[in-house]
């Protein structure tokens, strides 16, 4: 299985400047031979909770029917960050879109302080099946969360994939952390980071892949999007940088 992380600069707001930014990686990925392609938290608006209200959209929204029709065309699933309107108020959500035509919405279950003003915990599951693989999925703040990470391995994850929007503090902390767990639980841990401005602070990108000895295998700069191709069945990883 070939996993593509990819690291987007996301314009504040612009869902149609992103989506046609998505669009151009999701093929640049197919030419990859990607199986699962895979953006940072909410990268299809930017991380902006505060505009999130404004923002939101259902995982049905016919705006979203190009990457349905994507996954599709190339039998690959692929994940996109956005905020989603639930019955009781806003989620942080990555969007899978699946070649048998259905969307999945992996809601973030463990919210940061700062973001609770603005989403609340949603549902989500362990792992996600690709090409007969079990990935564990975790937004951001999650794979903090031990609980999270012991859920996903409980659920028979091969490896650990996080879609973040991070500073480079941040990058810090979460490289600790996913090689910890790819130690603990002898798999790979992947990271999708975002550049440039976002909300308050600015993504420092350095998107990576850690071996399941906790060994650092490969990142994308901190300062330019590009994608990073990690295959399964190799270990080989791939820097694709724009």
């Amino acid at each position: 299985m070939k996993i593509v992380l990819v690291q987007t600069a996301p314009t504040r707001g612009d869902i149609a400047a992103n989506l046609a930014d998505h669009v151009a990686h999701i093929n640049r990925a197919v030419a990859a031979g990607a199986d699962l392609v895979i953006f940072p938290e909410l990268s299809l608006t930017g991380y902006e909770p505060a505009l999130a209200a404004d923002l939101a959209m259902s995982p049905a929204d016919a705006r979203l029917d190009a990457f349905q029709q994507l996954s599709q065309e190339h039998n690959l699933i692929i994940g996109v960050g956005l905020p989603t309107r639930g019955e009781t108020g806003l989620h942080i959500s990555l969007v899978l879109f699946q070649p048998d035509g259905l969307r999945r919405a992996y809601h973030k279950r463990y919210l940061h302080a700062d973001e609770e003003p603005f989403f609340i915990s949603g549902p989500n599951f362990p792992t996600l099946t690709v090409a007969g693989m079990n990935v564990g999925l975790a937004i951001c703040y999650e794979l903090s969360i031990p609980e999270h990470a012991l859920s996903a391995h409980e659920g028979g994850a091969a490896l650990y994939l996080a879609s973040v929007a991070k500073t480079a503090a941040g990058m810090d902390n979460a490289g600790q952390r996913l090689s910890e767990i790819a130690r603990q639980y002898g798999i790979p841990a992947l990271i999708s980071n975002s550049v440039g401005p976002s909300d308050n602070f600015i993504g420092a990108g350095r998107s990576a892949i850690w071996d399941s000895d906790g060994r650092l295998s490969q990142a994308l700069p901190a300062d330019r999007p590009g994608m990073l191709v990690y295959d399964s069945e190799t270990g080989r990883t791939e820097a694709l940088v724009a």
